[in-house]
């Protein structure tokens, strides 16, 4: 198995996503360097609509690769901010930089339990051997 980058100031979901705690209960979203490499090349990124109230494990968008289809999950409950706009016209920055340019969008958390109930990198690691 290839061993990639897992930030430890990140949350992970079992969907291979992160969230990274912002300013004023912001977070913002992306997935992982794991899931990026599963999925291949990715061709194409449908976003969540900014404004939508979330729920912890809707699918709120997709990722559209070379092999795959793949649903995005929320992995909490919240509004949607803002979104990467830069991944229409770059799709391949989730492949390139999942971690930074490659994140895909920014919600509001509506509980912060929620994200301290996410793994941390260690646990994520151990969800995937």
């Amino acid at each position: 198995m290839t061993e990639f980058d897992y930030p430890e100031d990140l949350r992970y979901t079992p969907e291979h996503e992160w969230v990274r705690l912002g300013a004023a209960d912001t977070v913002r979203v992306g997935i992982t360097a794991y899931a990026q490499d599963a999925l291949g090349d990715v061709v194409y990124v449908t976003l969540p609509t900014v404004g939508a109230d979330l729920t912890a494990g809707d699918a709120c968008g997709e990722i559209e690769s070379t092999k795959s289809v793949s649903d995005l999950y929320s992995p909490l409950s919240g509004t949607v901010t803002a979104v990467n706009e830069a991944l229409d016209g770059a799709p391949e920055l989730l492949n390139t930089d999942p971690y930074g340019e490659g994140w895909v969008y920014e919600m509001t958390a509506g509980d912060a339990a929620q994200i301290e109930a996410l793994m941390d990198a260690a646990g994520y690691r151990d969800n995937l051997a």
